[in-house]
């Protein structure tokens, strides 16, 4: 089966696969892990890369591999993820050490989002972001996404801000 592969101006959003191992696990070990639950040791930051991986293999699609179109190294991991548990389909991004301050989550966020709603059929699209993750809040306010304090909770004992982002539809309006 060919996997998608999602191009912009600037980058390459591929699936993850073997050669990105290193790095996501470096990121899940680092302090940029807090804002999804790290960060972890090596044991379950490995365990958290390979079910990253295995979300494709599993939903047909998942979170893309970040690259620069000049560069097949990943600096961060952004698109749909839908774990078995989570009340609504998402649109997650972590972006790795040194790939910030560039516009690069917000070009492979738009595309993502963009995939979720063209490619794959979604009727809705959130992001769930932690409540101190001023940086994601940002990048889902620029997407368009709105706060919406009534959306159901991925993890209740852990609650987290959703945002909502706009359907092609209301993108236009």
């Amino acid at each position: 089966m060919t996997q998608p592969q999602l191009t912009t101006d600037r980058l390459i959003l591929r699936k993850p696969d073997a050669r990105d191992v290193d790095a996501i696990v470096s990121f899940f070990m680092s302090e940029r892990g807090a804002s999804v639950g790290g960060p972890y040791s090596l044991a379950k930051a490995w365990r958290q890369c390979a079910a990253e991986i295995g979300h494709w293999d599993i939903r047909g699609y998942g979170m893309f591999a970040v690259t620069t179109k000049d560069n097949d190294d990943i600096i961060g991991l952004i698109g749909p993820w839908f774990p078995e548990d989570w009340p609504e389909t998402e649109i997650g991004w972590m972006m790795f050490e040194g790939s910030e301050g560039k516009g690069y989550a917000f070009e492979a966020a738009q595309a993502a989002v963009a995939h979720a709603y063209e490619t794959l059929g979604w009727d809705t699209v959130v992001s769930y972001i932690a409540e101190d993750n001023t940086r994601s809040i940002a990048l889902a306010q620029r997407l368009g996404a709105q706060h919406d304090p009534s959306a159901p909770q991925p993890m209740p004992g852990k609650p987290c801000l959703v945002y909502r982002h706009p359907t092609p539809q209301e993108a236009q309006s």
